[in-house]
């Protein structure tokens, strides 16, 4: 089937498909997991996965949630809190675990991927910095800086006038920077209060430390945004030429995330504006060389991620798109998330819960899931159609000897209606996203989803 970059945007259509529904970070998703997963089953799965004749790489993802000040919008787990001595023993434990972590793994693994997220990593002084990726470096057997990607998300208000050196000195080499909207009422709307030349100024330090990839993080719908306003933020984005932009769509759960209701409502651009907010801004990113890669994301064509999906080996995990998904992914810290083998697990969400876990000698894993093989076989499907925007029924035959055709036949017939609104094809080959599906990919996904019609759309985000 043939491939297009091109997206076609008609408001009607979008409107009328715009629902909620998961992002498949994960298939299954993480509202499937169980508390009756154990550590035992974790443990079975990671040495199971070990002692495979093609062992895969490993990833590691570290969540620090701590921030000096709450944005209105956000929905991670976080700790607000100025009083900086509470890292301290959760950073202890955060090493603690690292080390419970690497004894269920053969050290000839190696970790050729590694992310701080949050919260705020850049919380952590530089001396906190240094010793967690020393401890890192002690259980693990990182690639070298050619090999590795190891990235870091930043919030340029706590970055100092050396913190950029640290970073590279101690083995980053990607960030990702916050920046959501540049126009002064909408960052005082969501009190995050953050200059372009403070943000701008990151960045250039990011290119004189020789980091290799700068993403930026843009948010759509936050109240006070028009048109006009975020033309101009993403003008000034365009001209900083970041490697990779995310474009996310705020999706405003107060009922949800407490923190939310700090946002005025009435405030909130209505969903005309917002859809017309997001045609713009698809525009001018493709205008200026971006490829869409799917999912809010665009790159340079150069790009690592670009380049994957072109060679058909871009993948998705719990961390978005990826050139390193088939790694094992192990989370760490409170909420930490991780895919080893045919399990998915995600560590307590308390942290009061998390340190007293592993303070016990314990990995503080508090849910997951087990894949059968009907869960394995949709989750290529719909990883397929996420980073492909197809798929192949001769690889879906060839990989788990099944008819694809025969066994999605259910699926194919609720596709009709994608087929009718020209978002699909569909034939004896497979199953495209045409240009004019690819903003509604999540829509089509769902359609693979055995677990969806049992959920209430409330625990997700609209789809735009």
């Amino acid at each position: 089937m043939g491939e297009s970059s091109e997206l076609v945007f008609d408001a009607d259509l979008l409107q009328r498909y715009d629902r909620a529904g998961p992002r498949y970070t994960s298939y299954p998703t993480a509202v499937e997991f169980s508390n009756d997963f154990s550590v035992e089953d974790y443990r079975r799965h990671a040495g199971r996965a070990g002692t495979q004749p093609n062992r895969r790489e490993l990833s590691l993802y570290f969540h620090l949630p701590f921030c000096a000040t709450v944005c209105y919008y956000c929905a991670c787990n976080k700790i607000i809190t100025k009083n900086r001595a509470r890292v301290v023993p959760y950073l202890a434990c955060l090493q603690r675990e690292i080390a419970l972590q690497a004894a269920c793994f053969s050290g000839t693994r190696q970790v050729t991927q590694l992310h701080w997220g949050g919260g705020t990593p850049t919380y952590l002084s530089h001396d906190q910095m240094r010793s967690l990726m020393a401890t890192t470096r002690e259980h693990f057997d990182l690639a070298d800086d050619a090999a590795g990607e190891y990235s870091i998300e930043l919030d340029p208000r706590e970055m100092k006038h050396d913190t950029m050196a640290v970073l590279r000195e101690i083995g980053f080499n990607r960030l990702s920077v916050g920046v959501q909207d540049f126009d002064p009422d909408v960052q005082r709307a969501v009190n995050r209060i953050q200059s372009e030349a403070c943000t701008i100024g990151v960045i250039n330090d990011a290119r004189e430390a020789e980091f290799r990839s700068i993403n930026i993080d843009l948010i759509y719908g936050l109240p006070h945004q028009s048109r006009r306003s975020f033309k101009h933020t993403v003008t000034r984005i365009i001209a900083a030429d970041p490697d990779r932009i995310s474009v996310f769509n705020y999706a405003h759960l107060p009922a949800r995330f407490k923190v939310q209701r700090q946002i005025d409502e009435r405030a909130l651009p209505d969903a005309n504006e917002k859809l017309a907010i997001l045609q713009q801004t698809t525009e001018q990113l493709l205008d200026a060389g971006y490829r869409y890669i799917g999912m809010d994301h665009f790159a340079k064509p150069e790009d690592e991620l670009a380049v994957a999906q072109r060679a058909h080996e871009l993948t998705r995990n719990f961390q978005g798109y990826s050139t390193h998904g088939e790694s094992d992914l192990i989370g760490l810290g409170v909420t930490g998330i991780g895919s080893v083998g045919d399990c998915y697990y995600q560590n307590a969400r308390d942290i009061a819960d998390y340190q007293a876990t592993v303070e016990g000698g314990k990995l503080p894993i508090e849910r997951g899931l087990e894949l059968n093989e009907d869960d394995r076989i949709r989750r290529y499907v719909i990883s397929e159609m996420i980073c492909h925007f197809s798929v192949s029924f001769d690889r879906v035959n060839a990989r788990f000897g099944i008819d694809a055709a025969a066994y999605f036949g259910a699926e194919i017939e609720r596709l009709i209606p994608f087929q009718d609104d020209g978002l699909v094809l569909v034939d004896g080959n497979g199953i495209e996203v045409t240009s004019r599906g690819r903003l509604l990919i999540r829509n089509i996904c769902m359609t693979f989803d055995r677990y969806l019609p049992h959920v209430s759309e409330a625990k997700f985000s609209k789809v735009l």
